[in-house]
């Protein structure tokens, strides 16, 4: 698949278009997650009825497929049925520029910021007026997909094959009480006259973040005293999950043991999620689609944009070919590294609390390591403790989404797999 607009994760250009297996690697690479040079960034508006997907089977992001603040349960329809094994593509919206304290008008704000009205998206501007804010994240989650045969006790794999820019501009936010220094920021700028600009109509900061070609791949533009400063895109989905079996309201917010709002960088193009099954069909969705973001996404969010995704979605039973360790928790690998995902508390808000303390996120990531070192390449626990501590980095994923998140990078190569 190709197209203006679409690039490689910041770490994936660095890679070939592997994934578990050379089969695997093999079928990722025939359906599209290939290298290629930045073009213009083309405006993707949802396809009209009777226009051709990209590729697989398209999912659009209409008022009625998606919903806002909220995660999918046990008892939500599905937006599509797709067999195992299917590609799909998945038109996801930012929340930025749809929130209440920006307008709730993704037309008026984005265009009062330069931004021609044809590259504001219609689906964003529909699901603003008439998606209801129904849950207490900011999120705009399309789906759920239901897969056939996949059930409880199995592991959805979810391929990122490719991800398209859907509009030239992203938003990165800070709002009170939240971010890595809640209380300091934005509070300490609220009486800078000289700061005024970047706060939003609702009193939070929003900062209006172009995107373009740049010598290397496409870039990320913010003003830096007289110029500017220019970072590398490297998109990927921050929520990508499957259903918890449960009818309660589910947060968008906190990750969870069945995925959600992740935030883990490495899961651009060429990567692969794994998340265990917990009902019928799976119900995966996806959203929260990020331009860029740095380890810790400190202010609050990342440098937050439309994305379009394609995906392939496996179910895999007991025994099949996924690591031991998915079948109890998330877990993912890119082309070069798995990564153990650590979770401060796993199941988020239920169970009388939500755990926010990093360390917690540390220990279980380390736990989730050690168990994958152990089970699934045949090391003892004194050696894997050992290479763990040598060789092997962890990363924090985020510390924004009350649920922190770390997650391990374990070199494939030390291990002779290509």
């Amino acid at each position: 698949m190709t197209g203006p607009g679409s690039v490689l994760g910041r770490r994936s250009l660095l890679r070939t278009a592997g994934i578990a297996s050379a089969a695997a690697a093999a079928a990722a690479c025939s359906s599209g997650a290939t290298s290629r040079a930045p073009g213009p960034i083309t405006t993707l508006q949802p396809l009209a009825p009777g226009v051709p997907s990209p590729a697989g089977v398209y999912v659009p992001a209409p008022p009625t497929g998606v919903l806002w603040g909220r995660l999918p349960t046990r008892s939500t329809p599905p937006v599509a049925v797709v067999d195992s094994g299917a590609v799909v593509t998945i038109d996801t919206i930012s929340h930025e520029g749809v929130l209440e304290d920006q307008g709730q008008d993704p037309l008026g704000y984005f265009t009062g910021l330069g931004v021609a009205p044809g590259d504001v998206l219609s689906d964003a501007v529909e699901v603003a007026r008439r998606t209801p804010h129904d849950g207490p994240g900011p999120h705009v989650v399309t789906g759920p997909i239901a897969v056939r045969g996949a059930e409880p006790g199995h592991v959805l794999a979810i391929d990122v094959l490719d991800l398209q820019l859907r509009v030239p501009y992203g938003v990165v936010s800070n709002r009170h009480g939240k971010g890595a220094l809640p209380g300091e920021y934005p509070e300490a700028w609220e009486s800078r006259a000289d700061l005024r600009r970047w706060f939003n109509a609702g009193g939070e900061i929003s900062v209006f973040t172009p995107a373009r070609p740049g010598p290397g791949g496409l870039v990320g533009a913010l003003p830096a005293g007289q110029g500017e400063v220019t970072f590398p895109l490297a998109p990927f989905l921050g929520i990508m999950g499957v259903a918890r079996d449960t009818d309660a309201l589910v947060d968008s917010v906190p990750p969870t043991d069945a995925g959600g709002n992740l935030d883990i960088n490495e899961l651009g193009v060429g990567s692969r999620l794994y998340l265990p099954v917990r009902v019928p069909g799976a119900m995966a969705f996806a959203g929260d689609p990020h331009m860029a973001q740095g380890d810790g996404e400190v202010a609050l969010t990342a440098m937050e944009g439309s994305l379009r995704a394609t995906l392939r979605l496996t179910s895999i039973p007991p025994g099949g070919p996924a690591p031991r360790a998915a079948f109890a928790a998330p877990f993912a690998e890119t082309p070069t590294h798995w990564l153990p995902i650590g979770l401060s508390d796993p199941d988020g808000a239920e169970g009388g609390g939500n755990r926010t303390e990093l360390d917690l996120a540390m220990k279980d990531a380390v736990r989730r390591a050690m168990a994958f070192l152990v089970q699934d390449r045949g090391m003892a626990e004194p050696v894997a403790y050992a290479y763990l501590s040598a060789a092997a980095d962890f990363q924090v994923s985020q510390v924004v989404d009350r649920t922190t998140g770390v997650h391990g990078l374990i070199r494939k190569a030390d291990f002779g797999v290509a």
